[in-house]
């Protein structure tokens, strides 16, 4: 596949899928603004407890087959079909698992109310069953127009029955309703719109291959998904759920930014790579041009809401939700260098090589796992600033395998995008600048600082050079030259 195929691939489904996340995050986020403002920050916390299980349970419900059948470059309706019904009697298989140990869940917390919402929360294993296998389909094939119409349908569906329900004070129900409508109305559009569905054929020994594949994937997901949760089952435990509330509403803010660049390239990038596995050469080029284009868009938008902090929180959420600014600068700090780990993670594994993805995360969880015990004595912070270790130690090693197997060394990468993040730390400066000397309410002053951001930015990378502003802007010009 030349050159020119493969970056018109990513760039059309990359503004598909960016569009749709966006689209998404854009209406959850200012649902989650309204619903903060009616629901108290302990539901939320309630919410965030049971959100732990859930969690833990849809990396299961993927089971590393989604990610075995992009990979796989002759996979067909059998491997399809055969990961759906193993998928559907796992899912099944899980839910009723869970429902049989909510009551000890809920004594560990102390609250019986619980169990009724976890038993009803977690019915979103089944209906993730139902769904997986669509989505890895969509992701194969490149057709993430697809999940554009499905995740928006479901997001504001989702929407309006949560805010009606928190009006008339359903409480934490609200947002249990909220995720339940969100995926089914999301499952079923996909569903209609896609046109493959499974076939009534089975293999034992394509689903065997597939496992052999997917199940280091799977151990992989699930050490990285056990230390996140960990972070809550601690400060659920050990703290208040306000406290817990403030450190997840910290994370929201930098994590819709952050995901829907990430997931946005991520899920293009792994089926592109897939394709381009036997030539290592092209590989480490859309490694190198995936890591340079995102550090770019995500820099600068990290950096200006992490001087921007406490003017967001204030605005958009009241000063209830103040303690959650420290939480959110030590986000935007981590998730600005992220990409670097996730597209390493990404080559790796269309390598076929999924056994040092299991290896890498198993290192690195122990290393964080190490630094959460040393530091939940200490205060909620504590545990926050030991992710932010964790995340850039994790870094460092994700990049390693990558030394050998593409020649490409992480001096190499840092020297690919230190110039995007040396320009957004000036603009965050500069925009913090703004805010101290502006006198105007606090709405102005953030509209000017966002302006005046952009304008630097754009043209810093003017006067620099930059080759990824060089980049984006070739392509759009490209992409208006088709439309014309």
């Amino acid at each position: 596949m030349s050159d020119g195929i493969i970056k018109r691939k990513v760039f059309t489904n990359l503004i598909w899928r960016y569009s749709e996340r966006c689209g998404a995050q854009l209406v959850s986020f200012a649902v989650q603004i309204v619903l903060a403002r009616i629901i108290a920050p302990e539901a939320f916390g309630t919410i965030s407890l049971v959100l732990v299980f859930s969690q833990v349970l849809q990396v299961f419900v993927d089971s590393g087959l989604g990610n075995a059948l992009i990979q796989k470059k002759d996979a067909d309706d059998l491997d399809f079909s055969s990961v759906f019904y193993f998928n559907m009697l796992w899912c099944t298989v899980l839910y009723g698992i869970l429902c049989a140990v909510a009551p000890l869940i809920a004594r560990f917390y102390g609250d019986n109310s619980l169990v009724p919402v976890i038993r009803v929360l977690c019915f979103t294993v089944v209906i993730s069953g139902l769904k997986n296998v669509q989505q890895a389909y969509v992701s194969k094939t490149l057709q993430f127009k697809s999940f554009f119409f499905a995740t928006l349908g479901g997001t504001v569906c989702s929407a309006v029955a949560g805010i009606g329900l928190a009006l008339k004070g359903a409480g934490v129900w609200a947002l249990v309703a909220q995720k339940l409508i969100n995926l089914f109305v999301d499952t079923v559009i996909l569903w209609i719109t896609v046109k493959w569905h499974p076939k009534w054929m089975f293999s034992f020994s394509r689903l065997k291959r597939l496992l052999s594949y997917g199940w280091k994937l799977l151990a992989a997901s699930l050490v990285d998904t056990l230390y996140g949760e960990l972070q809550q089952l601690v400060i659920g435990k050990m703290y208040s759920p306000a406290e817990l509330a403030y450190f997840n509403r910290g994370k929201q803010f930098p994590n819709f930014i952050a995901y829907n660049i990430n997931a946005s390239i991520d899920s293009v990038l792994l089926p592109v790579m897939a394709m381009q596995q036997q030539d290592r050469g092209q590989l480490k080029n859309i490694l190198r041009r995936s890591f340079k284009t995102s550090i770019f868009i995500m820099a600068p938008l990290m950096m200006g809401l992490c001087f921007m902090a406490s003017s967001v929180v204030s605005l958009l959420l009241s000063e209830e939700w103040l303690p959650c600014v420290f939480f959110m600068k030590l986000l935007c700090v981590m998730l600005m260098l992220q990409p670097i780990g996730i597209f390493n993670r990404n080559a790796i594994k269309a390598m076929g090589y999924s056994a040092i993805v299991l290896k890498l995360e198993v290192v690195k969880k122990l290393i964080g796992i190490v630094l959460l015990v040393s530091a939940m004595w200490f205060g909620v912070r504590a545990i926050a600033v030991a992710m932010l270790i964790t995340e850039l130690t994790g870094l460092v090693i994700s990049s390693v395998p990558n030394w050998k197997l593409l020649d490409y060394k992480l001096g190499e990468q840092l020297k690919d995008v230190i110039s995007s993040i040396l320009l957004a730390l000036a603009m965050g400066a500069f925009v913090w600048g703004i805010g101290m000397l502006l006198p105007f309410p606090l709405i102005v002053t953030m509209l000017v600082q966002i302006v005046s951001g952009a304008v630097f930015y754009v043209g810093g990378s003017i006067l620099t050079k930059n080759d990824s502003f060089k980049y984006l802007y070739d392509m759009l010009q490209e992409v208006r030259k088709r439309r014309k």
